[in-house]
Order: structure tokens, then sequence, then C-alpha cells
């Protein structure tokens, strides 16, 4: 069966945000097929590499990093929700002329069009929010 995943929580409510990783990595074990996660709303901030963690805390953002680019999943950041969260690549840092590049390079900025074509291409969209 073919998922596509639509992250909506932020990594503060790591409840949520840690049982979104664990149902990706048992659909990676049940041999299923995740065609796109997007990212979307406060969920975007998973995708900010500058977060310094307390120790004593896990890391959300580094444990999504790994097992997207271990699985190599195609992972969408919505453009709209990450600008107005200070979540920017290279080219947008550019293009808006900040200095700080907050998107690392296991996720692709785009629009809502990549949301619109995973749930074409898959059988299945799991929401967490």
């Amino acid at each position: 069966m073919i998922f596509s995943l639509l992250i909506q929580t932020s990594p503060q409510n790591l409840t949520t945000a840690v049982t979104a990783l664990e149902f990706a990595k048992a659909l990676v074990r049940r041999q299923h097929k995740i065609h796109r996660l997007f990212f979307y709303g406060d969920g975007v901030t998973i995708a900010n590499q500058n977060p310094v963690i307390p120790q004593d805390e896990p890391d959300i953002y580094a444990a999504w990093r790994a097992f997207i680019a271990e699985q190599k999943i195609d992972s969408v950041v919505c453009i709209a929700s990450a600008l107005k969260r200070g979540i920017i690549d290279a080219a947008e840092g550019k293009r808006y002329q900040r200095e700080a590049i907050t998107l690392p390079a296991e996720y692709n900025l785009s629009g809502l069009g990549q949301l619109i074509d995973a749930a074409v291409a898959s059988d299945k969209i799991v929401t967490f929010a």
C-alpha cells in the first residue's frame, strides 16, 4: 500500500511528533511505500535545523532528518507555512536577503500542489495534527 503523511504538529507537541515518526517507521518495517511526507502549519518547524535540544530531551528534529535520509523519502515543507516561521533554504534566503539557512538538505520547500499530488499518488493519507 502507498501512504503519504501530512504532519501538522509542532515538535513542541512531542508525543504527536514522535507518534508520527514511529508510524512512518512502522510503515517501512511492514514494507509499505511512503510516497511523500508533507509538513504543513506548525509541522514545518520539525524541519528547522537550528534548535538546540536539552540533553535530557529527545531530539525529534534529528530523528526525523535521519529517518528521511536513511529511507530517501520525498519530504516537502509547505513554503508559505515555512517562510512565516523563519524556515528557509538557500534560494529563499537569497530572495529575501536572509543569511541564516534553517532548512536542512533532507527537506524541500514547495507548495500545496505537492500535497494534492500526494493524494493522487497514494492509497491513503494519514494526518498528524
